[in-house]
């Protein structure tokens, strides 16, 4: 009887992509001296040895724009080192890219600190006290006890608000209300979504296979909640005004 034939070539288990250091760095776009930092701190697991050369793969790369992710979105080192400690080191990056999809921003969001003198370069106005009220009650910056301001959101919406020559105290009032009810609305859609969506994935025992799907789908579903909140206030504000005629 003839022996079987080897496997084809094809049907080998591919072997992972291998990244030393300084690709490592290239592709994340973060340091090599922050990836040491990093792995000092636990925040990535050690990488796999040839001779004497440290190789990492994707899953460190995954990790790494997960904690840039966190980092974006504003959230101290110590955060961070407790939120990776509730995943697993061995987690693949198909996992890790759920998480970051999970985390990533419904809206584009820069946060950023800067100084009075800068704020009015980038306004191209002298901005006195009032105004910064008026802006810190819109929730487009927040002023420090250092004196520098942290910046929320885009100024342009905000300057718009002020020249329309509407009271401080009204821009407040209208900007509390819509965070009141935005809020609450966040709250029932996350809790909609984990009860309906994250919750029988869990109970699934987490399979490999849905993790790529329920990215896809997140990344999906953002844009498409965002307009549909926009359209569905809109019609209401409008239903609102006719109901008022009538």
């Amino acid at each position: 009887m003839a022996a079987p034939s080897p496997p084809s070539p094809s049907a080998q288990p591919a072997e992972p992509e291998s990244l030393t250091i300084d690709e490592l760095a290239e592709r994340s776009g973060i340091t090599v001296r922050t990836i040491r930092f990093y792995a000092g701190r636990g925040l990535l697991p050690p990488p796999r040895l040839r001779g004497r050369t440290g190789l990492y793969g994707p899953a460190h790369l995954a990790r790494l724009e997960l904690v840039s992710e966190l980092s974006a979105l504003g959230f101290t080192l110590a955060a961070i080192e407790r939120y990776l400690q509730r995943i697993p080191p061995a987690a693949a990056a198909e996992e890790l890219a759920l998480q970051r999809a999970l985390l990533s921003p419904w809206v584009p969001e820069q946060i950023e600190e800067v100084d009075r003198a800068d704020l009015e370069l980038r306004t191209g106005r002298p901005l006195d006290d009032d105004a910064l009220a008026a802006l810190e009650a819109l929730g487009v910056l927040e002023r420090l006890e250092s004196g520098r301001m942290r910046l929320r959101g885009p100024l342009g919406p905000g300057l718009d608000m002020l020249d329309s020559g509407l009271p401080t105290h009204l821009l407040r009032d209208s900007y509390e209300l819509i965070e009141k009810h935005t809020t609450a609305l966040a709250e029932d859609l996350m809790a909609l979504f984990q009860r309906q969506v994250l919750q029988p994935y869990r109970d699934a025992g987490r399979p490999a296979e849905e993790r790529s799907r329920l990215a896809a789908m997140l990344s999906r579903l953002k844009p498409i909640t965002v307009q549909g909140i926009v359209t569905a206030f809109g019609r209401a504000v409008n239903q609102t005004i006719r109901d008022r005629i009538g």
